[in-house]
């Protein structure tokens, strides 16, 4: 193939003579290079692009605006003409006639005017050629003799027969020759119907009109002429032809020039994807060049033939031959005229002969050719019929892929536009429309082009669902299953599934283009009063034909026809008001290429036979066998075999499909689509918590996938990607179904629902796959543990296929969920196991040793917490990870807690292994502290692992203290276990931090402070001897009672505790007067008591104002207890320490009256200790008869109490003030 070469120049305003341009050049002169207007190609059928601009050309004194860019050539470079001497005898032929020449390249013989006319899919060809301007920036795509014969049509009785057709804005124009087209339905009654119908409403009277001896006569001479013409001594020798495209050329024409040039009716082409269709359709380019066109502001795509000579003299010319007696006429100039602008000739040499005899030559410049004696015209009046033709075509021809006939007859001034798809419809056979299956073709291959660019192609959306609707309507699904299946499936990837979720009215998706047009039906006639085009005429035509222009001087008047701004846009793009709308809209049409392809694989039956060595699974398998972990791990180990063999490439179609047939690549490409439309569909029912829907739908995603694994030769890695994303959707919803088990009913509804699209859609499936490769991952189990294990499988076998290929390293976000989730499910898991073994331990009364069962499952779930601990470390997720190892350290807990209840309750030490467990959980919960690193990683999760850790160490000490293990340690070493415990346990205690646990955290230390205080004040209480200790435990019980009565003030809802600190501090007092030997001593002490007594009014306080709550409460019975109510008060407890506190009060003031009595009998009176001996005996009278009123309520006595302590409060002055 050689290098294609392409000029291009503009015909300058009238006079000019620039360097360059195309006026004929003086003797002398030398010819420019870019005055060439032709592109060399020595292979036709590819295009070359020109974008340069092209400059206003100026014509007969009205401005016109013309731009000529060649767009492809087969025609050789111009050779200069010969100028033949007079009196030459055109009669005779030259030595070249109808030889090929080197000069003249494969196109010579069709450029020198002696091919046939062009085909009745000339169009067709040049679209195909130029898909890029078809639909979108071209008006017209026409042969220019069609062009011509239009714009001549109101100076012209012949008549005029044409198919309309519509792509997208772009109208396609072709010859219907109406005799030929007889002549061929009177040998294979194609077209019947519409022979009946012309000669029904047209010509009653047809018949063929063979054409005049004159005729052929003119057309002999004149291919003489232009083969004598040629310039150069070689051109009668013969060239053999070597390229295969010049043997094709020759043998077309020597095929076309004695046949009819109408093909058959279509057939399923060979292949629709590149070659725009087989040259046997006669849909070839067959113009020696196509040029864009722009005349005004119409463009163009024309197909030309017409000889261009140049060199020397004359750089581009047109060559005419006219006889000498006949003048030129408006229709000949019109025609020389049109054809020098279209192929931008600036000049025209006309030869001029008396019966073939030539007589001399005439060169007239193509501006000047409106003005010629006989043949005068106005060039503003053709702009006119151009633009009135154009419009009078896009307002009638709306309906795209129809094919419409636009017809005037010979003599007649009426034009009639007829829809022969609508008329066709009516007959048998839908499809005998010989121009259905090139329409379809061009529609499928502009909507195709349209796709292809990427980066615009959004905005042409709903002009390329248009195309490809109208292209699926007009083809017969049993004759075109391949492009019936491609359209379906460019139609399904127009909706684009992996879109953010969102709708916005300001999306190109909803536009409308430019290039907007009726689908379904006609634009009406516009409004203004100047149209005079009409759907109904003549009774006898009103109800066939679309439009009608009553009289063809009407296309002279400017703008008489403007609704082409009228035209009903109607490609707007559907919108999608949620994600499963468009989801179903893309199934829709799946489903449509699904059929498409199953019906073109010839089968016996629809489904395929059982293999004999597959077993059929059975409805009443038991389900322990297959939903359990252990059948779970064998479906897992088979499914990781198969997806490993689908790397190497293994290949199991049930249906017969042959790999790499147009049927195999199809179905992989619509399969693949429903699995990612089922993946959204079940992704947005997961959003809606309609978690039944959700597993129904990825189910059918995880089906199609399984059967585009059977299909598959080449496993993509982008194909496994998808496949991880479906299981690891799977294992959420599954993980949702356990969690929700409430509404099981609802969801298993929902599971099995299924639509008759679905059910389609699985019935292709199955015609390939038996399916069930994810089995195990989609049923709806109603056992809990069942489903969290194939939700941790689901997630398992996700990441197990990004570990494939390098999926891992290319989609590193994807292999972090995926290992997030399974550290999650492994968590979750994790906590079952770790719950059934604490129901077990609930439920054990008899046995009190630990059951083998709750060994199996602490170990289960020990695993599973380690598993999930190692997922997230792998990816530094340090916050779950030390939540794992939180919830690992619960585990520890609860085994130790199953250790506590061995042997009998009243001989019960704190055992080994309970120790053994519990600082295990410890060391657990420091290492996740230890993960954290800080409060500021995540403060919730360091805040909930220091509570556990504290709580671990509360729990330990409190066991040693309340089941000393007397039997195997010292009671000085258990004490220090203990203070030590409880120092670390107040350490992770943070009784300052204000948060919801602040009051636990107040109350566990003021707890702490209390055992401590009452451990030191036993240890007081039981030791003898070493008086440094037991100063060191004084000292320490007194801090830890006054820490303890702090904290529990800070608290309302602990005054019974508050009470018995308090009344333990009063003993501790009473224990050391009892060491005391002095009467001022024990005074001092027992004053310090007494104000002890009186700081107890806070506790009675808060006592009665929940005794006064209890009381009113039943009063308004309606009213329900607020949800956070402090729980109710223990009357028991109440009563209880009321009842020693009355009585370590009556003992306080008896000794305090007694001492203080003493000492007034030895010393000298003292005023001020006279009023406390009087207060102090009248408040002691006062409780002696208050205990002694058994019938007083519990309020009351605490009313006296309260009033009691005011009185001791006053009484007392400052005396106790600074005592604790």
């Amino acid at each position: 193939m050689g290098d294609s070469k392409e000029a291009r120049t503009e015909a300058p305003p009238a006079g000019a003579a620039a360097r360059g341009g195309l006026s004929l050049l003086s003797q002398g002169e030398s010819e420019e290079p870019s005055a060439q207007i032709i592109c060399i190609k020595s292979s036709p059928g590819f295009p070359v692009e020109d974008n340069r601009q092209g400059s206003a050309l100026f014509l007969g004194g009205n401005e016109v605006k013309s731009r000529a860019v060649v767009k492809y050539s087969s025609a050789p470079p111009r050779t200069a003409f010969a100028r033949l001497q007079e009196k030459t005898d055109l009669k005779l032929p030259p030595a070249n006639w109808l030889r090929e020449s080197a000069k003249l390249g494969p196109a010579g013989t069709t450029i020198l005017g002696n091919s046939r006319k062009s085909k009745p899919f000339s169009s067709f060809g040049m679209a195909y050629d130029f898909i890029d301007s078809v639909g979108n920036d071209v008006d017209v795509v026409s042969d220019s003799e069609n062009i011509k014969k239009l714009l001549k049509i109101p100076y012209s009785k012949s008549h005029v027969s044409m198919a309309v057709h519509r792509i997208g804005r772009t109208l396609l124009l072709d010859e219907l020759d109406i005799q030929e087209l007889f002549m061929r339905s009177s040998q294979t009654g194609d077209w019947t119907w519409l022979k009946e119908f012309y000669q029904r409403l047209i010509d009653q009277k047809w018949q063929r009109k063979k054409k005049s001896k004159e005729h052929w006569y003119q057309k002999a001479i004149l291919s003489k002429f232009l083969y004598y013409s040629i310039n150069g001594d070689g051109a009668a020798q013969p060239v053999p032809s070597t390229a295969k495209q010049q043997k094709s050329s020759s043998a077309d024409q020597t095929n076309d020039s004695d046949g009819a040039s109408w093909p058959a009716p279509f057939e399923m082409p060979s292949s629709v994807s590149e070659d725009p269709s087989a040259s046997s359709q006669g849909l070839k380019n067959d113009f020696a060049r196509n040029i864009l066109w722009t005349f005004e502001d119409i463009h163009m795509l024309v197909g030309s033939n017409m000889p261009i000579f140049g060199g020397g003299r004359y750089p581009a010319v047109s060559l005419r031959l006219r006889d000498n007696n006949k003048p030129i006429n408006v229709l000949t100039g019109i025609d020389y005229w049109l054809d020098n602008l279209i192929c931008n000739v600036p000049e025209l040499v006309m030869c001029f002969h008396v019966n073939g005899i030539v007589q001399k030559y005439e060169m007239i410049k193509t501006e000047e050719i409106p003005n010629l004696e006989n043949s005068n015209f106005s060039t503003k009046v053709i702009k006119d019929i151009a633009q009135n033709i154009l419009s009078f075509l896009k307002s009638n021809c709306t309906k795209e892929g129809h094919t419409y006939w636009l017809f005037k007859a010979s003599g007649s001034d009426i034009v009639k536009l007829y829809d022969l798809t609508t008329l066709c419809e009516e007959t048998e056979d839908k499809y005998q429309n010989p121009f259905t299956m090139p329409v379809a073709i061009l529609l499928y291959k502009v909507a195709c082009n349209m796709m292809m660019k990427k980066n615009q192609n959004k905005k042409h959306y709903g002009t390329v669902r248009t195309l490809l609707l109208n292209c699926v309507k007009l083809l017969d699904k049993g004759r075109h299953p391949q492009i019936i299946a491609s359209a379906n499936y460019m139609l399904s990837e127009l909706f684009q599934l992996d879109e953010p979720k969102k709708e916005s009215s300001e999306s190109p998706l909803n536009e409308n283009s430019d290039e907007s047009y009726s689908e379904e039906e006609e634009e009406m006639p516009d409004s203004d009063e100047n149209v005079s085009y009409s759907t109904c005429s003549d009774p006898s035509d009103d109800n066939k034909a679309v439009a009608i222009i009553k009289s063809v001087g009407e296309l002279s008047v400017p703008e008489k026809y403007k609704s082409i701004h009228q035209i009903r846009p109607s490609c707007a793009f559907p919108v999608c008001h949620d994600t499963e709308e468009r989801c179903r809209l893309v199934l829709t049409y799946v489903l449509e290429g699904l059929k498409s392809v199953d019906s073109s694989i010839k089968k016996e039956s629809d489904l395929p036979a059982a293999d004999p060595n597959t077993p059929i699974p059975l409805k009443y398998e038991d389900e322990s066998t297959r939903g359990g972990p252990e059948g779970l791990e064998k479906q897992m180990a088979l499914f990781l075999d198969k997806m490993g063999s689908l790397q190497k490439g293994n290949y199991s179609s049930q249906s017969g499909m042959i790999p790499g047939s147009w049927q195999h690549k199809m179905k992989l490409q619509l399969i693949l689509k429903s699995s990612k439309a089922y993946y959204v569909l079940s992704d947005a029912a997961m959003s809606l918590q309609k978690y039944g829907r959700a597993l129904r739908y990825i189910k059918l995603a995880l089906q199609s996938h399984d059967t585009y694994c059977c299909l598959c030769t080449n496993m993509l890695s982008e194909v496994l990607l998808f496949l991880s994303q479906y299981l690891t959707l799977c294992g959420d919803i599954q993980l949702m179904l356990a969690q929700n088990a409430n509404n099981r009913a609802a969801h298993l509804e929902e599971f099995n629902y299924q639509t008759k699209e679905d059910q389609e859609i699985l019935h292709s499936l199955h015609r390939e796959s038996s399916c069930q490769g994810f089995a195990w991952a989609t049923d709806l189990s109603t056992d809990l543990e069942s489903q969290l294990s194939v939700s941790c499988k689901c997630y398992e076998a996700a990441n197990e296929i990004l570990q494939f290929s390098d999926l891992k390293s290319q989609n590193p976000e994807q292999y972090i969920q995926v290992l997030k989730r399974m550290g999650n499910i492994r968590n979750e898991i994790g906590v079952f196991y770790m719950n059934q073994a604490a129901a077990l331990q609930s439920e054990r009364v008899v046995s009190k040793t630990v059951s083998t069962a709750e060994q199996q499952l602490w170990k289960k779930s020990f695993s599973c917490f380690e598993k999930g601990i190692h997922n997230f470390e792998s990816i530094d997720d340090v916050t779950n990870a030390a939540l794992l190892l939180c919830n690992t350290g619960r585990l520890m807990r609860i085994c130790a807690q199953a250790h506590c209840g061995a042997g009998d309750e009243f001989k019960r030490e704190f055992s080994p292994e309970e120790g053994l467990y519990y600082n295990k959980a410890v060391d657990y919960y420091l290492k996740a502290l230890r993960s954290l690193g800080t409060r500021d990683t995540h403060s919730a999760v360091w805040d909930s692992v220091n509570w556990e850790l504290s709580t671990t160490y509360f729990t330990m000490a409190t066991l040693q203290q309340d089941y000393a293990p007397l039997s195997r340690k010292a009671q000085e070493q258990i004490e220090k276990e203990v203070s030590e415990a409880m120092m670390k346990s107040l350490k992770y205690c943070d009784v300052d931090l204000v948060s919801a646990r602040q009051p636990l955290c107040q109350y566990r230390a003021a707890t702490i402070h209390h055992r401590l205080a009452s451990m030191y004040h036993s240890c007081l209480r039981n030791q003898v001897g070493d008086e440094y200790l037991r100063k060191q435990h004084r000292v320490l019980a007194d801090l830890h009672y006054s820490k303890a009565v702090k904290l529990f003030q800070l608290l309302k809802d602990a005054p019974c505790e508050l009470l018995r600190v308090q009344l333990e501090r009063v003993a501790f007092a009473e224990f050391q007067m009892t060491s005391q030997n002095s009467n001022i001593g024990k005074l001092k002490t027992l004053s310090g008591a007494l104000d002890i007594m009186v700081r107890t009014k806070h506790a009675f306080q808060l006592i009665r104002k929940e005794l006064v709550e209890e009381f009113d409460q039943p009063k308004s019975e309606e009213t329900p207890p607020a949800a956070d109510s402090s729980p109710s008060l223990n009357r028991e407890e109440v009563i209880k320490l009321l009842g020693i506190f009355e009585s370590r009060l009556s003992f306080l003031l008896l000794q305090s009256i007694k001492l203080l009595s003493s000492t007034k009998k030895k010393t000298s009176s003292n005023l001020e200790e006279d009023v406390v001996l009087k207060t102090n005996k009248q408040i002691y009278s006062q409780l002696l008869r208050a205990t002694a009123n058994k019938n007083a309520s519990l309020l009351e006595r605490i009313d006296v109490l309260v009033h009691l302590l005011d009185q001791l409060a006053r009484g007392s002055g400052g005396d106790g003030g600074a005592l604790q």
